[in-house]
């Protein structure tokens, strides 16, 4: 159950939540807390919004008395107690007071399951979630791209957000005209545009968390200014849970509690190497038609040459790039002697830019020079792939409120050997992911969270082989399937 005295934790998955309040549309506020059976809050970093749900279980008909119609308010405070972050950033704070409500859109599954109990779902999602469907941008701008976003963000006749922006600066700058889309159509428009100022990196997340507004690049992530390792946020394990009850190790129960993973899989792995081959990761051509002056260019890209030009999940600061790969890159993978990435046929785009479409001599996708617009696509294309695509791990952890998607981890995974006495950890799943996906569930006895967690590289690379593979001796033959027909016959089937 929830935690009644504040700021002090009694175990691993203890929470502190006053009150589930909900603001009528005629002025109204009950607390359903104790109407509650669960509350999930969702959080992506593929999704732009936060939103979330409440199973309420009715015995007093609040449906009817208070006329719910999904026009309604959810606030509430939800933390982890005791947790040690910079204040506000370790809360789920949706109270009106100090923080920024739900808006209800939405109620379903509404049933009765005894004479005198209803079931039903409120569905919720952030005041931004509403506004994007409710406002549309017409309007040119003209600068640093990140500066965009922040403008349709703010502007009053749009977002008009007042929850933190975290913003990485974008090194490109173009004129952008939106004709008539919804803001957040609009933004991602952009993001797919932008380029990290101290990374170079192509492409952005927009996404919004408990703790703010985000739009910031993947080499954001795993490194601190395009440059440096980022620290991680927690360390995960999976392992016994400790049962000690003792009142003298309850602190490091605790701890180790928290460090705990209940349940671990890996939903997708990165070896899915057809999918992977189709959708362009390994190898690319994009073919750039300049509308300007009527020539084009062809640009490829190349995994096993690339990867080293963006940062990723297991090193952010080394210059020892190519051991990481997430795949054996530099092995043979067929008797023509090439490696995987040297297939750039496997995805063929075409893209159309021109000069001068706003009266500068930049290309129509980045803001760069012309010629540059190739490159960046097929960059971008792998590195999103590489993300969406790669190994990702769902864990089952106790509720820490002060993590959020797009937070960094470690997750150690022993081998699964049977003669395994040094504790070795796995070489290639062991080590950083970030977190793209949280869903809070806190029901009355706990508060625990799944993650979807994916890394884009390898703990300790595979190995690579050298040698050629061995070509097949025979020879493609032809067979005219004609020639060894024999005609029928009346008496053939008698």
């Amino acid at each position: 159950m929830a935690n009644q005295i504040p700021g002090h934790i009694e175990f691993a998955g203890d929470y502190s939540l006053d009150s589930i309040n909900i603001h009528t549309h005629f002025g109204y506020t009950i607390d359903i807390k104790k109407l509650a059976i669960e509350l999930n809050i969702y959080e992506s970093i593929f999704k732009n919004s936060l939103t979330g749900s409440i199973v309420i279980g009715d015995a007093q008909n609040l449906v009817g008395k208070l006329e719910l119609n999904g026009t309604e308010r959810i606030s509430f405070k939800l933390s982890t107690p005791g947790a040690k972050d910079d204040g506000i950033r370790s809360i789920v704070d949706a109270s009106v007071e100090t923080g920024h409500p739900f808006h209800v859109y939405k109620i379903s599954d509404r049933q009765q399951i005894n004479p005198g109990t209803t079931v039903y779902t409120l569905h919720f999602g952030s005041r931004e979630f509403m506004r994007n469907q409710r406002t549309k941008v017409s309007q040119a701008y003209d600068g640093r791209l990140d500066t965009t976003v922040l403008k349709i963000m703010m502007d009053k006749n749009y977002i008009d957000t007042k929850k933190e922006m975290n913003m990485e600066p974008t090194g490109n700058s173009d004129k952008i005209v939106v004709p008539n889309m919804r803001p957040y159509d609009a933004i991602n428009m952009i993001a797919k545009r932008s380029l990290a100022q101290k990374s170079g990196a192509v492409g952005y997340y927009f996404y919004e968390t408990p703790k703010g507004i985000y739009f910031r690049s993947w080499d954001n992530m795993v490194s601190v200014k395009g440059s440096y390792d980022r620290p991680i946020k927690q360390e995960f394990y999976y392992m016994p849970m400790n049962t000690s009850h003792d009142n003298t190790v309850i602190k490091n129960k605790i701890q180790h509690d928290f460090k705990s993973v209940e349940s671990y899989s890996f939903i997708n792995n990165f070896h899915d190497v057809l999918a992977n081959t189709a959708l362009g990761t390994y190898g690319h051509n994009v073919i750039t038609h300049n509308l300007y002056d009527k020539s084009y260019k062809k640009s490829s890209y190349n995994y096993a040459n690339e990867f080293g030009n963006s940062k990723h999940t297991d090193l952010a600061n080394e210059k020892s790039y190519r051991e990481r790969y997430a795949i054996a890159a530099d092995s043979r993978v067929d008797e023509d002697d090439k490696r995987i990435s040297d297939y750039s046929e496997s995805r063929v785009s075409l893209q159309s830019t021109t000069q001068f479409l706003h009266d500068k001599n930049t290309g129509a996708g980045y803001g760069l020079d012309v010629q540059q617009d190739g490159s960046k696509l097929v960059q971008s294309v792998s590195q999103r792939n590489q993300v969406k695509h790669g190994t990702t791990l769902k864990l089952v952890i106790k509720g820490q409120s002060y993590l959020e998607v797009g937070d960094l981890i470690k997750f150690n995974l022993l081998k699964i050997e049977p003669k395994n006495e040094l504790g070795e950890y796995d070489k290639q799943y062991s080590g950083k992911y970030v977190i793209t996906k949280i869903r809070h569930q806190i029901l009355s006895e706990k508060y625990t969270m799944a993650l979807e967690c994916v890394k884009d590289s390898v703990r300790y690379g595979f190995q690579q082989n050298d040698f050629k593979i061995e070509k097949n001796p025979n020879h493609p033959s032809l067979r005219d399937t004609y020639e060894k027909e024999e005609p029928d016959t009346p008496n053939r089937h008698a």
